[in-house]
């Protein structure tokens, strides 16, 4: 590609992150009517202790080399379906084992795509040459039905920029919802004023639980309540069925600590997550007392909404999903700085899927308003602006790769750069694309398409994994003298 005088030049490396379909996880298999799982149920306890035995011998060679503990999962899948037995009689563990299997099946997570990724260094730096850091990508993972999860994977970057990726496990599994995580109360009714969702209901249900309590404790409270006051249960289960939600949309979930974190997947479990969980933005937040913490904005999607939440971790093996609240908690693609200023959280956002804004907030998890950052100015970025991640500190300012959207849709990467201390003020911005599509990267899932969720700094070498047409993820690589040489002679800001 021919340079432009003043252009910083972009290096791609070559490597390609594709969607692999071999790479399967397990997954509940729910009929919609239970009529058919009790059917399902009867026929397998109608067979004999030795057809039971072959048949299982059966399912477990064809698929225990695909899985990981798939016994487990089994029994697992007893437990959740056992309700449908017309006894209580104790069965051995063969025909429950079976039973679990007529009611698990797999899913190829990545079959149709994998893309939009972000890049944090590693908490493990450990054993590695100097110059040379460790870093984990998250990726979007996109399969059957179009339903998204969270993926990863990791590498290392030398101290020359080479780049190099750990080859990915052939196993997926899925991390286990934690059954005993805690809620706190006064940000859980917090939460539930901010969604208007006020009523004596809400009063009678909280007030007799501790300052922290579960689900488990939620749902007994809820139904002590509708219990107690049969007379509004018809008035009051709507409300139930919200604070359930709620509950349900902030979770925590626990892999497996010694699987590869390539095995790792946060594959939808809220309500809000039904349709995917999407666009990952990490960011290694550091708190004003020191401490560290990843933290990635991601957008909730149910088929028909989209809901912007929050995903937090300090090893990549415990997370805690929460929903974010407010006024100005919309639209998709939120981006959070790696620090407070000011002594407040600042957000990137584009509630109105046009421009970029800007949001403060003393509190992670409420929003209340916004100030315009950036409207589309250059004709590449007529249809819409947005941010590419969230923002890296420079001496020079808080450096922001962007994505335009013009003609022919066709998505392209810029940038700009804020002030240290303000960063609602532009000091800097790309009049031309930093990185648009070639001709081996039009072609995908939607073509013309360019994208990353976060970038990272090795030394004074900015690296960009981006997404290709919404199919693949690649690496690109730009000096960041060159990047605020020319952010720093842009004529806006």
């Amino acid at each position: 590609m021919m340079s432009i005088p003043g252009q910083p030049r972009v290096a791609r490396t070559g490597l390609i992150l594709r969607p692999n379909n071999a790479r399967v996880l397990f997954r509940p298999f729910e009929p919609a009517d239970p009529r058919r799982a009790m059917k399902i149920i009867a026929r397998v306890m109608e067979l004999s202790d030795a057809e039971v035995e072959r048949l299982l011998e059966g399912v477990l060679a064809e698929f225990h080399g695909r899985h990981q503990r798939l016994r487990d999962f089994f029994l697992q899948r007893y437990e959740a379906v056992r309700r449908h037995l017309l006894t209580d009689r104790h069965l051995a563990e063969p025909r429950r084992l079976l039973i679990g299997s007529y009611f698990t099946q797999e899913y190829a997570l990545e079959s149709a795509a994998l893309f939009n990724p972000s890049i944090v260094w590693h908490p493990d730096q450990s054993g590695l040459a100097e110059g040379t850091r460790r870093f984990i990508i998250s990726l979007r993972a996109t399969g059957e039905g179009h339903i998204s999860s969270v993926g990863f994977r990791t590498g290392t970057i030398d101290a020359a920029g080479t780049i190099l990726l750990s080859p990915g496990s052939r196993f997926v599994t899925s991390p286990a919802v934690v059954p005993n995580s805690r809620y706190e109360k006064p940000l859980f009714h917090h939460k539930l004023l901010e969604l208007g969702t006020t009523d004596a209901f809400v009063d009678l249900v909280l007030d007799p639980l501790e300052e922290a309590f579960t689900l488990g404790e939620l749902e007994t409270s809820i139904a002590a309540v509708l219990r107690q006051h049969r007379s509004r249960r018809s008035e009051w289960e709507p409300l139930a069925n919200a604070v359930r939600e709620l509950a349900m949309s902030n979770y925590e979930i626990s892999c497996n600590g010694g699987d590869d974190l390539s095995e790792r997947v946060i594959f939808p479990y809220a309500p809000t997550e039904t349709n995917g969980i999407e666009d990952a933005r990490f960011v290694r937040f550091v708190d004003e007392d020191g401490s560290v913490r990843y933290i990635a904005t991601y957008t909730a999607f149910d088929g028909s909404l989209v809901f912007p939440q929050l995903l937090e971790t300090g090893d990549f093996a415990t997370f805690r999903a929460s929903t974010l609240n407010g006024p100005e908690v919309a639209g998709k693609g939120m981006a959070l700085f790696p620090r407070k200023i000011g002594g407040k959280y600042v957000m990137l956002s584009r509630q109105d899927g046009e421009n970029i804004s800007i949001m403060t907030s003393e509190l992670i998890h409420f929003w209340h308003s916004r100030r315009l950052l950036a409207k589309p100015t250059e004709p590449w970025e007529f249809v819409q602006v947005g941010n590419c991640g969230s923002p890296i500190e420079t001496e020079a300012g808080w450096l922001v790769l962007t994505h335009g959207v013009g003609p022919m849709r066709k998505y392209a990467i810029g940038g700009m750069l804020l002030d240290l201390d303000d960063p609602a003020r532009v000091i800097g911005r790309l009049a031309m694309p930093l990185l648009a599509a070639d001709e081996n990267e039009r072609a995908g899932y939607v073509p013309n398409v360019v994208y990353t969720c976060g970038a990272i700094l090795h030394g004074r070498l900015l690296v960009i994994p981006y997404s290709m047409s919404d199919y693949a993820t690649s690496f690109a690589t730009v000096s960041l003298d060159e990047l605020l040489g020319a952010l720093s002679q842009s004529p806006r800001g």
